[in-house]
């Protein structure tokens, strides 16, 4: 497998400020991104990107979930006149932020934007990051081939940049080649072989609790068939969020009740990606936890926190290592 290619991003904070307008562009790309408070609304709308046609994001807190975002994906011909629309209405209370993302040649008419806008809601119901205000995604507008693959290329660079600027709306929770722990017998029936890369286990051998890991694209990766607490027995201020999200994955059906008789677990039914070793072991034994203490390489007694020192040190010893290649 060859690396990856590097890309050059260039952020232009507008004001001088990271609080204010922000432009984002990828070398070599038509698109155009701008991004920044609701509150500086007036002069988002005196900028002249929204005055094309385009697709926008209007996001923020969930009300009724702090600790989840809420999205709404719109699409216009003209930007700036759906966004005045848009904030003389009283129903997006929980919109903080915009994005607004165009093409710096104008080459994106409505039909354009609206296949990016059926593509983009599809993606981010996928991604599951953000709570969806939209209400069922509009069908994908045909376009002739050559259309589509342009319009697909533009969506490959809106996932790449957008994250720069901290919205992960559209970027899907990465999986393992291969799910598995070591006692699923129920997703899927038969026993798949391992995973490749490094898996972590968490294990409470006295009592069966088991759980595994792997770390991919930056998150931390619970993978299907590992087993949590089926419910938190004490909860403290700081666990709160993890508890809830314990809840909500119970509420929507991807932690089940273990098909084991003899098994008080809840057992998971997708790869969850997580931002911490601590918050993946939390969920699964409800509870804090240290997960660079907790999760150990797995076959071996090696901690989490144990590999990375290793990795690190490994890292170094390469970068040490002069390069002798020829001119």
């Amino acid at each position: 497998m060859t690396d990856a290619i590097g890309r050059s991003v260039r952020l232009f904070l507008v004001d001088g400020k990271s609080t204010g307008l922000i432009t984002a562009e990828i070398m070599n790309w038509t698109g155009h991104v701008l991004t920044g408070p609701r509150t500086e609304l007036p002069k988002f709308l005196a900028r002249p990107e929204v005055a094309r046609t385009g697709v926008y994001l209007l996001h923020g807190r969930d009300p009724e979930d702090p600790d989840r975002t809420m999205l709404y994906i719109g699409e216009s011909d003209q930007v700036g006149t759906r966004l005045k629309q848009h904030n003389q209405e009283d129903k997006k209370t929980y919109w903080e932020r915009t994005c607004v993302i165009t093409s710096k040649d104008q080459n994106i008419t409505k039909a354009h934007a609206r296949y990016l806008e059926s593509r983009l809601i599809g993606i981010a119901t996928k991604a599951k990051r953000a709570k969806l205000d939209n209400g069922t995604a509009p069908p994908v507008v045909p376009l002739p081939e050559a259309d589509c693959s342009d319009m697909e290329f533009f969506i490959e660079q809106i996932r790449l940049i957008l994250p720069v600027l901290g919205l992960e709306f559209f970027r899907e929770a990465p999986t393992a080649s291969v799910s598995t722990t070591a006692t699923d017998t129920s997703y899927p029936a038969t026993q798949p072989p391992e995973p490749a890369g490094t898996v972590f286990a968490l294990d409470h051998k006295k009592t069966g609790l088991h759980a595994e890991a792997q770390e991919i694209d930056g998150d931390f990766v619970l993978l299907k068939g590992s087993r949590t607490v089926t419910h938190w027995k004490q909860i403290s201020t700081k666990d709160q969020g993890y508890a809830k999200l314990h809840r909500k994955l119970i509420e929507d059906g991807t932690l089940q009740p273990d098909p084991d008789p003899n098994s008080d677990w809840l057992i998971l039914t997708e790869d969850i990606a997580f931002s911490s070793p601590s918050a993946a072991g939390a969920v699964v034994v409800g509870r804090s936890a240290n997960g660079r203490i907790e999760w150990k390489v797995k076959g071996t007694q090696q901690t989490y926190a144990a590999w990375q020192e290793e990795q690190i040190n490994q890292a170094e010893q390469t970068a040490a290592v002069p390069d002798t290649a020829p001119p």
